[in-house]
């Protein structure tokens, strides 16, 4: 499409790749079609066709107004859009620089920017999720239902395996929501990991990847706590790790990207290119794998797993989860519409309940339609997401390989 950006905007290497990515569209609307807002709403302003040209015009001048706001607010950020356009249109990174540009102009009414301040802070460390979990469980009697579903139970995550000297080294985030929601998830990741001859290290002082601060307009925010968790991983890298895994897949797909985030900072462009390049989905290291230390897990195992977006549209893994469970031995049941988001995205379910729970509601009655024993996920969001309705357990996918699992703690 034609452009006519501003030219203080054409001045910032921000401006000129939005302007690029602005020119690439065509506007023939195929992205439309996997887009789960249009779908929900009907209105082209919430889908990826109408919010790049609401993001066109506030860069040619138009003024940034609530209603463009609440357009992009409405966005999952789910990217699938992009796995359909036949132009390559990088949607996301133009939906980053607008949100910013918006955000700038339009001042949130004050329970907005608390509600968003408010995630941030509580939500970025493992041990601030802990205490607010510990807080809710204990108001659990009080809470509506809906909320109460919210909550998961307390679980202990489990034994760490001795793995030390077994040839191989990766570090591993340890998280932040997941570290304190879902412990289980890395403390499985390490024992099946140590069965295949690979040591996770940990690095504690890289605490949140970034990503929540970043989509909830503190990109400055955001970036500071990469330029953290880089500084956290560089010794270990240094010494030859051969990668960072990721277990949660939303928090993956933010890693991958340090390298495009802070490509204009000097101190760090070059060392977030090395880590990006180092960032690993577990999928990707286990598909590559031999197996046969783990056995079969899955024998007589019926299950049906949801790709999370951030796996699928993002790293682009689509089916390769379903592979290494296939491999040893589960059987999958089809799930309709598997590209569609279950509505979590990160804290969309928070920000956009009404929305969040009706992508709920369409995703479990596709992941239970095969009538599954249990339902597995890649990415901590969802599972919290699909768990508060489903009527099967739903876990991280990786727990189903862990050769001793633990059993869940009485809640106290």
């Amino acid at each position: 499409m034609r452009t006519d950006l501003l030219p203080e905007l054409l001045d910032t290497a921000a401006g000129r790749e939005a302007d690029a990515i602005l020119r690439a569209c065509v506007h023939c609307g195929f992205c439309t079609a996997t887009c789960p807002t249009y779908q929900l709403l009907g209105d082209e302003l919430d889908g990826p066709r109408g919010r790049i040209y609401q993001i066109k015009r506030v860069m040619e001048g138009a003024p940034a107004t609530a209603v463009v706001q609440r357009h992009l607010d409405r966005c999952l950020g789910c990217r699938a859009c992009e796995r359909t356009c036949p132009s390559g249109v990088r949607y996301a990174r133009l939906a980053e620089i607008g949100r910013g540009l918006v955000a700038a102009q339009v001042r949130r009414p004050w329970h907005q920017r608390l509600l968003r301040r408010a995630l941030v802070l509580g939500l970025s460390g493992a041990g601030r999720v802990r205490t607010l979990l510990a807080l809710g469980r204990l108001a659990r009697p009080l809470l509506p239902a809906r909320l109460a579903a919210r909550i998961p139970p307390r679980v202990a995550p489990g034994a760490s395996p001795d793995s030390r000297g077994l040839g191989r080294r990766m570090l591993v985030l340890e998280g932040c929501v997941q570290g304190g929601a879902t412990p289980r998830t890395n403390a499985a990741a390490a024992r099946v990991f140590a069965r295949l001859g690979i040591e996770l290290v940990g690095a504690p002082a890289a605490g949140c990847c970034g990503a929540l601060a970043y989509h909830l307009d503190d990109q400055a925010g955001g970036r500071a706590r990469m330029r953290r968790a880089i500084d956290a991983w560089w010794p270990e890298i240094e010494s030859g790790c051969e990668a960072i895994l990721v277990t949660a897949s939303g928090c993956a797909s933010m890693v991958r990207e340090y390298g495009e985030v802070l490509a204009d900072d000097p101190d760090y462009a070059e060392r977030a290119a090395r880590v990006a390049a180092l960032a690993r989905d577990p999928a990707e290291v286990l598909a590559a794998t031999d197996l046969t230390p783990l056995g079969r897990p899955g024998a007589g195992r019926r299950l049906a797993y949801h790709a999370p977006c951030s796996q699928q549209h993002v790293l682009r893994l689509e089916g390769v989860v379903e592979g290494v469970l296939e491999r040893l031995g589960f059987t999958l049941v089809p799930v309709p519409d598997a590209h569609l988001c279950c509505g979590s995205a990160g804290t969309y379910s928070i920000t956009q309940p009404a929305l969040s729970r009706r992508l709920l509601e369409n995703k479990l009655g596709a992941l239970e339609g095969g009538r599954p024993a249990l339902i597995a996920t890649a990415n901590v969001g969802c599972q919290l997401q699909l768990a508060a309705g489903a009527s099967v357990a739903v876990v991280h996918w990786l727990e189903l390989l862990d050769p001793a699992p633990p059993e869940e703690t009485p809640e106290r």
